[in-house]
């Protein structure tokens, strides 16, 4: 699973916009990242800074696209 540094990072370059962290949280608990919660948190059913619907995509896309470089075989040393 990529960091949040890596994921802010790639969304930056690919969609022009830094997400949240909350944003990323957001998005990855459907997948079924686990999640700590904060410290702060007033509730823990509700998220004060939801992922709007029109940057998820965009997140998961670059999600994604971290996890397919992790995947590949990197060139031999020899």
């Amino acid at each position: 699973m990529p960091t949040y540094q890596a994921i802010k990072g790639e969304v930056r370059i690919t969609s022009c916009f830094v997400p949240k962290t909350c944003w990323i949280a957001h998005v990855l608990e459907p997948f079924g990242k686990e999640l700590r919660s904060a410290s702060n948190r007033v509730d823990a059913n509700v998220r004060k800074y939801p992922c709007p619907a029109e940057k998820q995509a965009a997140i998961i896309d670059a999600i994604s696209r971290l996890e397919k470089q992790a995947l590949r075989p990197r060139g031999s040393s020899l």
